[in-house]
């Protein structure tokens, strides 16, 4: 477990026993704004860069979609569940659409491949959390 999930099991606020789900979606969403930062950099160190551009937009919407949403999420003093659930479904639309992106070239570029499954990753933990709300 990360220090900041460590962090979160210190935390007296845990609205209705969904702690885990919130430690699951944060370390998720942290994982994946690095991931999709490092794809977006490597989309442009490629050769045929010019047939990237959408994913590197992608990677870049999710990563910053990401950032958000965890920092959200780490702030867990407010009340304001439908702000908190408008995030994460945010996220978890952000992380899709880089998903299905970085699958279209995950077969010529590893890192579009790991970024497609550290989206899905993401998208699930977002979608487990909004549930458990």
């Amino acid at each position: 477990m990360s220090t900041v999930g460590r962090m979160l099991y210190t935390h007296p606020d845990d609205p209705e026993g969904v702690g885990e789900k919130i430690r699951a979606c944060v370390e998720a969403c942290g994982e994946c704004a690095q991931v999709c930062t490092v794809c977006a950099d490597a989309c442009l160190g490629e050769d045929e860069r010019d047939d990237l551009v959408e994913c590197v937009r992608s990677d870049l919407d999710c990563a910053d979609l990401c950032e958000t949403t965890y920092r959200v999420l780490v702030r867990r003093t407010g009340n304001d569940d439908d702000l908190v659930k408008a995030v994460l479904d945010a996220c978890a639309r952000a992380c899709r659409r880089c998903g299905d992106e970085c699958e279209r070239h995950a077969g010529h570029h590893e890192h579009c491949r790991v970024c497609a499954q550290v989206c899905r990753r993401c998208e699930e933990a977002c979608r487990d959390l909004l549930a458990a709300l």
